[in-house]
């Protein structure tokens, strides 16, 4: 406990050296009421939905969207038809369609199907109209919502769990009877942009923050876990009211389960008669991890992910900042790994899977991007921080790095499929919204491994210390407030001093890339020289590294004119810094003051964290 203090008094004395300019903008809010009779026979909901919804923003609002995903399990739905069609796309000779989904929609009976029926809906007492259009739910409302002001929805719906296929349904592939996400009717997001009424075509989502009272009626032989806190826990037991108890018995065919979550963006739960359920704690959090009973090599891999859990918090909250919700569980469900407030969806208990989806706690649920166009900033993020906190509990339980890694040891995963995908030609811009990428592939290396380089060559620009303490000024500045790449670049100058908009420029608005190359050497006089050659259309600073036959080096640090400013030393190196490279300038020559004969080696970029697209014109290495 007393480490704990020590960390966030260390923070707040970092966060004060900066004077931040709290972000005024306005976000909209939502709290929710729902009421769902689950019949486990039949595979149907009946819900009823109450929500508070404040219009936070100076507009006047005459209509309102909500999400009703589960329609897009259905056959001819724009997730079925864009599934088939980038089916018909091989890359590699095979099919480029999401491999969970595939044709699968196509095939579902009437039995099988998603859907989610509104069977009436009221603003503050008053029936509205409403027209459907797939997995979005228009409401031409009967009188506006001034700015300001506050309403009230009630809605009634109906719904049937589909097969599971992408994310939610019942009896996933390893037997969980249910994964309950996108289950309710869910309020679209409005904001400085107006309404985000995005499709549910494949991937990512944007939501309100709000708090949830949810009540899930369903029979007495399931237990369940999901967003939020357990509020009659001492009515069901089962580990909830204290660690190793059974799930108690009652007279009644249900059992209800009370849950609240406060603050949070969606709300998620999956039951299953066979879970079973441990529990941990560290610095106050609960932590949950639900699983269906198997061997005994199984149960073992999940005790480690409870204990692997409390091995690794203190460590996010130190870099990442401060977990802000009292719980957090690790739910086996669902068709791979899919992040929700306070709870997780995983197919098994793989500690990178484990470790990625609570690191969207900071990256969506605290930051809450907008994923449909910026998903690079919630799983590009969350990719980066997955490998830092695999390395750190790696370190701690003891097992060895490899030698000499040929990239950087943490995203080297990363950087070997963005250099695939730009062999590929598939290549798009960070910029390209999440459904409408032209092939998954594209879409995947983007979103996960081009968004992770972004913060590892960040550190290569900034230095890595400088990028740490960037990440923690973001999380405190834009936490719960939706923060786009402008507002991260920002923080970013602000903490580093460093000019960073032509970074972002192209790095992220172009699919420019970066190619440096060493041209040539030559002696004149006293002074010998060095001449670097820019390929690639993206600029960059220089790390370059002398090595002479006495096995000393030189560091020699080139500054881009862009930055208009230099990095700082890393690890109290000792370097030469030059003037700086004008971007403009195809070549640049660095000089030194020793004989050219006693050189033996000239490296570009040492620690391969510039994402060069070609490696071999970074070295040379000399026979005298």
């Amino acid at each position: 406990m007393k480490k704990r203090i020590f960390l966030f008094v260390g923070a707040y004395f970092f966060f004060s050296l900066f004077s931040f300019a709290q972000p005024d903008r306005w976000q909209q809010r939502v709290n929710y009421k729902i009421n769902a009779d689950v019949d486990a026979q039949t595979n149907l909901i009946k819900g009823a939905e109450s929500l508070e919804y404040f219009n936070n923003s100076p507009d006047k609002l005459n209509k309102v969207f909500f999400h009703l995903y589960w329609n897009a399990f259905q056959p001819g739905s724009e997730m079925d038809m864009r599934s088939q069609e980038l089916g018909k796309i091989l890359i590699n000779g095979k099919p480029d369609w999401d491999s969970r989904v595939r044709d699968r929609i196509s095939k579902l009976t009437p039995t099988e199907i998603g859907y989610q029926n509104i069977k009436s809906i009221k603003m503050n007492g008053v029936l509205q109209k409403f027209t459907v259009h797939g997995t979005i739910l228009e409401v031409n409302l009967s009188a506006p919502i001034l700015p300001k002001s506050k309403v009230s929805f009630d809605l009634v719906f109906e719904a049937q769990v589909p097969v599971q296929i992408r994310r939610s349904g019942r009896d996933n592939a390893e037997g969980v009877r249910y994964s309950m996400s996108q289950w309710y009717p869910k309020m679209c997001e409005y904001d400085y942009q107006g309404w985000h009424p995005a499709q549910y075509v494949a991937r990512e989502f944007y939501g309100v923050w709000g708090d949830y009272d949810v009540t899930i009626k369903i029979d007495k032989a399931y237990k369940l876990g999901g967003t939020g806190m357990l509020v009659n826990a001492a009515e069901i037991g089962w580990g909830y009211d204290k660690p190793g108890t059974d799930l108690k018995n009652i007279a009644s065919e249900k059992r209800t389960w009370h849950f609240i979550g406060k603050n949070v963006h969606d709300f998620v739960w999956a039951a299953d008669p066979d879970y079973e359920h441990l529990v941990r704690r560290q610095d106050g959090v609960m932590l949950n991890v639900i699983y269906k009973k198997g061997n005994d090599e199984m149960e073992k891999k999940w005790e480690t992910v409870a204990d692997a859990a409390v091995t690794v918090l203190p460590y996010m909250e130190k870099h990442f900042g401060k977990y802000a919700y009292p719980q957090y569980s690790f739910i086996q469900g669902g068709d791979g790994g899919m992040e929700y407030p306070m709870a997780t969806l995983i197919k098994g208990p793989s500690l990178g899977t484990v470790f990625h989806e609570w690191m969207h706690s900071w990256y969506q649920m605290m930051l809450g991007t907008n994923e449909n166009q910026h998903p690079w900033m919630d799983e590009g993020f969350t990719t980066w921080a997955e490998g830092e906190v695999s390395a750190y509990y790696n370190a701690a339980m003891k097992v060895a790095p490899p030698e000499n890694p040929a990239l950087p040891l943490n995203q080297a995963n990363s950087y070997r499929s963005y250099y695939s995908l730009v062999k590929s030609g598939l290549a798009e811009p960070l910029t390209t919204f999440s459904d409408h990428y032209n092939t998954n592939v594209a879409y995947g290396i983007n979103a996960y491994s081009k968004g992770a380089m972004f913060l590892e060559q960040l550190g290569y620009i900034v230095s890595d210390s400088i990028r740490d303490k960037i990440m923690l000024a973001y999380y405190a500045l834009w936490r719960f407030k939706h923060p786009n790449p402008w507002d991260f670049i920002k923080v970013a100058q602000d903490v580093s001093g460093i000019q960073l908009d032509w970074y972002k420029e192209y790095w992220v608005n172009t699919i420019k890339t970066i190619d440096y190359s060493i041209d040539s050497l030559w002696q004149e006089g006293n002074v010998s020289k060095v001449r670097l050659r820019r390929i690639g259309d993206m600029p960059m600073p220089i790390d370059l590294q002398l090595t002479f036959k006495d096995n000393t080096q030189e560091l020699h640090y080139i500054p881009m004119d862009l930055m208009l400013a230099n990095k700082p030393a890393e690890n109290k190196e000792k370097r030469i810094v030059h003037a700086e490279w004008n971007w403009t300038n195809p070549t640049y020559t660095v000089e030194f003051k020793r004989p050219l004969n006693e050189l033996i080696s000239v490296e570009i970029d040492p620690t391969k964290r510039m994402a060069d697209v070609d490696q071999k014109n970074n070295l040379l290495k000399l026979n005298w």
